[in-house]
């Protein structure tokens, strides 16, 4: 199973910031020691026309050229650099080879993306550039010139709703959002997505997985994906420092197997990111992400073998 991984671009972010970037590399390596089936590669850098398919000409050179104002990079939560502009392009590229991989062997990996919270036109919460927005863009693009339509499936179990990738496909039929979040958290202004499935703080295994099944049966009913974009956020767990609900390590494992069963029963071809995750303990949240990869390693094992 192929992973596209970003890692080697490290933000020089101030003493005691509360984004973990230490995180990605960790993942690296424990994905190196524990699961070496998974063939780790180099993220492309997403091109100006490539981000440009969900974000505003301003919006993109005012990023590469440092000219956002000082409000806006404080809405996005981290300093302005080189270093911010490549990771956030290669951040993006990676879910975009995700994707393309996924149509070749049927799951795939960004081992950070997940910027839902990104708008065409602005940044907020760590994310600048909206990757599964402008990757789903991008294979519709692809496969149009196939001749063929394809319609993408957002399943988004971020603690977060993905604001800006609901903003973005507003009125679009051929793109439905899911996002399963809670209520309380942030963004505290959310926007409506397809569907919005909302949690009250302390939600436990049972009942979140009770609402992820209702949610997957609606999505079933309403819409038929050629394409799944999985954003499996590790913040719901239980000592995330951000997340509120009350996810145990088993409950987000089987979170993961549900949305990887779900996908391989109607042969959904699917990328998967890792999205956001704050345990104090950021082994912790390493932990939770190396589950998902167990889990969408099975997945991609079944697709193998069907293939053969």
């Amino acid at each position: 199973m192929r992973a596209f991984y970003s890692g080697q671009f490290v933000l020089p972010l101030p003493t005691g910031h509360r984004f973990p970037m230490s995180r990605y590399a960790m993942l690296r390596d424990r994905l190196q020691e524990q699961l070496p089936a998974v063939e780790m590669d180099p993220a492309p850098r997403a091109t100006d026309d490539e981000l440009a398919l969900a974000h505003t000409p301003e919006w993109i050179t005012a990023v590469s050229e440092g000219r956002v104002s000082p409000q806006a990079m404080r809405e996005i939560g981290f300093p302005w650099s080189e270093a911010m502009v490549e990771r956030s392009r290669r951040s993006t590229g990676a879910t975009i080879a995700a994707c393309r991989a996924a149509f070749a062997g049927g799951v795939s990996a960004n081992m950070a993306g997940g910027t839902h919270h990104a708008y065409a036109d602005k940044g907020s919460g760590f994310c600048v550039f909206n990757d599964a927005a402008v990757a789903a863009r991008l294979m519709q693009v692809e496969q149009a010139r196939a001749g063929r339509l394809l319609r993408v499936a957002m399943i988004d179990l971020d603690v977060h709703q993905g604001n800006g990738t609901a903003r973005i496909f507003q009125g679009d039929p051929s793109v439905f959002t899911l996002s399963v979040h809670g209520q309380k958290n942030f963004p505290f202004r959310k926007e409506a997505s397809d569907l919005d499935v909302e949690l009250p703080d302390g939600c436990g295994d049972a009942d979140y997985l009770a609402a992820l099944e209702h949610a997957l049966d609606e999505l079933d009913r309403r819409f038929s994906p050629g394409l799944v974009i999985y954003l499996a956020g590790a913040d719901p767990f239980e000592r995330d420092r951000l997340g509120r609900l009350k996810l145990s390590f088993d409950g987000l494992e089987a979170r993961d197997r549900r949305v990887f069963d779900w996908t391989w029963q109607r042969r959904i071809p699917t990328a998967f990111a890792m999205a956001g995750g704050y345990a104090s303990d950021i082994a912790e949240t390493v932990q939770v992400q190396l589950g998902t990869f167990r889990v969408a390693l099975d997945c991609w094992r079944r697709w193998q073998n069907a293939a053969r």
